[in-house]
């Protein structure tokens, strides 16, 4: 069995992660950026791409992919999904694949990446966080050019997140613990760009039985304070509710 304490670890030259982390500000889905550098740590070439990594020899991609999100964030435990492989003998250009191993210090005439996404409570604390790394939280349809298949990348992280937020919980991974019916649903609107009915969608979801109300409402708001409500985690259990928030495709 492979030794995974080893001090000297070596980075694998064919096998890399890519992680598209996806936050919400409350009104827009936002995508972390960085920036791309060459072998010199001073030198910045302006290129912006995702977050990833070369996977190194003692770990998993799992624990790849987690070691490059805490990077960027800072945080742990957070949600985390693979995607898809991304293996096309060609999605790395002669002078992309120059850029790799000069920067990582290997030898390779190709590189298969492994896509995943995470959700992230985008608060000013991250922002600040993040700020301060180098990284740049950006609009998703706003982007629209990165290095090598990154777009690619991103587009299918997109497109996982929309089937994935439909059947299960993970869209409250992106709001506060508390939060309002407005908030859920610009957060909706924002995954799948699209505009819903409030009073519709406040009658659909009421029905679904994943929200509990709370006896609190919002505070230094400037319009009139609305209800906070809570993820009823328990209602996701129960078979006649599944899927969840398949409704919201009726707006689609």
């Amino acid at each position: 069995m492979r030794d995974r304490t080893m001090t000297n670890v070596q980075t694998n030259s064919a096998i890399s992660v890519d992680c598209v982390i996806f936050g919400f500000d409350g009104k827009n889905l936002k995508a972390l950026l960085v920036r791309r550098r060459t072998a010199d740590p001073l030198y910045d070439d302006g290129e912006q791409k995702l977050p990833g990594a070369m996977i190194r020899e003692n770990e998993t991609l799992p624990e790849a992919a987690s070691r490059v999100l805490e990077g960027a964030t800072g945080l742990t435990g957070l949600y985390l999904k693979q995607t898809s492989i991304f293996s096309d003998p060609d999605r790395v250009d002669a002078d992309e694949l120059k850029w790799i191993c000069q920067y990582h210090g290997i030898n390779t005439d190709r590189v298969v990446t492994v896509g995943y996404y995470a959700l992230v409570k985008l608060d000013k604390g991250l922002s600040l966080y993040t700020s301060r790394k180098g990284a740049t939280w950006v609009n998703v349809d706003e982007i629209h050019n990165l290095i090598m298949d990154h777009m690619d990348i991103l587009s299918d992280a997109l497109s996982a997140l929309q089937k994935d937020i439909l059947w299960s919980p993970i869209a409250f991974q992106m709001l506060p613990k508390k939060f309002t019916i407005r908030q859920l649903q610009n957060l909706l609107e924002a995954v799948f760009g699209i505009e819903i009915d409030n009073r519709n969608f406040r009658k659909k979801i009421f029905t679904t039985g994943i929200l509990q109300e709370t006896d609190e409402m919002e505070r230094n708001v400037n319009h009139k304070p609305a209800r906070l409500y809570v993820l009823n985690k328990s209602a996701f259990g129960r078979k006649e509710l599944a899927p969840k928030l398949n409704f919201v495709a009726s707006w689609l």
